[in-house]
Order: C-alpha cells, then sequence, then structure tokens
C-alpha cells in the first residue's frame, strides 16, 4: 500500500498600484514572513472566487481578477508541505479599512520591489519573489483558460 499524497491547492494574487505591491506580513511555522494575499481554496468555490475572497480576508481590499500569471509548485522546509499556488493579477477597487483581517495576519503594506528583494529571509516561500518576478516580465495567461465544470 502507498501513502497518498495531496498538495494543498493555494491562490495568490498580484495587486500593483504606483509601482508597489499589495503584501501579507503574517505569521507562519512561527516566523515573522511577507507574502502575497493568499490561500486555500474552499468547498464550491471557483479560483477566481477564492482569489477575491482571500485578498479581502487578508488585506481588507476588494480587487478584481484581471489575469491568470501561472501555477507554481513550492514543498516548504519549514512545514514540509506541499503548495500548488494558481496565481492571479487583480485590480485594486477599494479598501474597507475596519474590516479585521485574518487571524495570523499583522499588517498588509505597499512594497516596492526593491524593499521585498531587500530581506529574502523573510519571505514566505521563494514562490513570492518568483510570482512578481513572472508578473513584472509579462507572463500572463486568459481567465478562460480555466475551466469550472459543474
Amino acid at each position: 500500500m502507498t501513502d497518498l499524497w495531496y498538495p494543498h491547492l493555494t491562490v495568490a494574487t498580484i495587486i500593483e498600484n504606483d509601482g508597489k505591491f499589495l503584501m501579507v506580513k503574517e505569521i507562519s511555522d512561527g516566523r515573522i514572513v511577507i507574502n502575497q494575499p493568499a490561500g486555500h481554496l474552499d468547498k464550491d468555490e471557483t479560483l477566481l472566487e477564492a482569489a477575491v475572497r482571500e485578498t479581502l480576508e487578508e488585506t481588507g481590499w476588494h480587487v478584481s481578477i484581471i489575469d491568470l500569471v501561472g501555477f507554481y509548485m513550492h514543498t516548504s522546509p519549514h512545514n514540509k508541505t506541499t503548495y500548488f499556488r494558481a496565481l492571479f493579477v487583480g485590480a485594486a477597487l477599494s479598501h474597507d479599512t475596519e474590516r479585521t483581517l485574518d487571524e495570523g495576519i499583522l499588517e498588509a503594506p505597499w512594497l516596492t520591489i526593491e524593499q521585498i528583494k531587500e530581506h529574502p529571509e523573510i519571505l514566505r516561500s521563494p514562490m513570492v519573489l518568483q510570482c512578481i518576478e513572472d508578473y513584472l516580465c509579462g507572463k500572463r495567461l486568459p481567465l478562460d483558460s480555466i475551466s469550472h465544470l459543474i
């Protein structure tokens, strides 16, 4: 009998405004880290719905999803979990300053690429910088390349 293995399916968003990226400063596995707004797909939810929801829950920002950048896979050396990430580009619509952010989220700062690169040791995973660099290089897939079948 073989052990079953399943990666954790997650979504993340790249939100850029005036050369700054909406990021999340959070506690993960006992460390303070920087990540894109990201989280797990919920039951009966599309990838796009999850991306919008996670961004709102972690940052207080309402966003619309514009593009798909790509898919990423990484196994964390901290918890040995493999994450499969769908990365989306979103546009910031409005900010709910009264919204309580998800547990473990310390703040949702807007950072330049230089600020993000300054401290690579606090990035939650190598996916964080790779996702931004792929976005900046113009990698895009149309949203209709994702099919949600019922």
